[in-house]
């Protein structure tokens, strides 16, 4: 029996997530005319802060209408992009896949305050749990 490295693992593991993320290949919304709100709309306390996946291996945080995550082990970048509100416990994310330089989009529910429920535009699910 062969032991798998922990770097293979967190690669993997890693590999997993940006799957996930760079999965969803169109925007919502569809980047249509201008006159728009001008930006990004601001989120609520409630979606804003630090989320970390399931395998713990991508934190992703949303201030301020920017989105981005980072692996945990290497700080490297995976995706970044903006955000929006759907009402006051959904958000709508979109950007880019760094690892894949593709886009992606997601919408996410927040199920608690430290649980958001996302599925990107191909039907992936994941779970992303509030990092205090």
């Amino acid at each position: 029996m062969t032991k798998t490295p922990k770097r293979m693992r967190n690669t993997l593991a890693l590999a997993g997530l940006a799957a996930a993320l760079a999965g969803c290949v169109s925007y919502p919304g569809g980047g249509g005319s201008g006159g728009g709100s001008g930006g990004p709309i601001r989120a609520a306390s409630g979606i804003e802060g630090s989320w970390i996946d399931a395998q713990g291996t991508g934190l992703s945080s949303l201030s301020g209408g920017v989105f981005q995550t980072i692996a945990t082990d290497t700080g490297q970048k995976l995706a970044e992009g903006s955000y929006i509100l759907n009402g006051p416990s959904s958000v709508q994310i979109s950007g880019t896949s760094l690892i894949r330089q593709s886009p992606i989009a997601f919408n996410c529910l927040l199920v608690s305050s430290s649980q958001l429920n996302c599925t990107s535009s191909a039907g992936q699910q994941f779970v992303l749990t509030r990092r205090a």
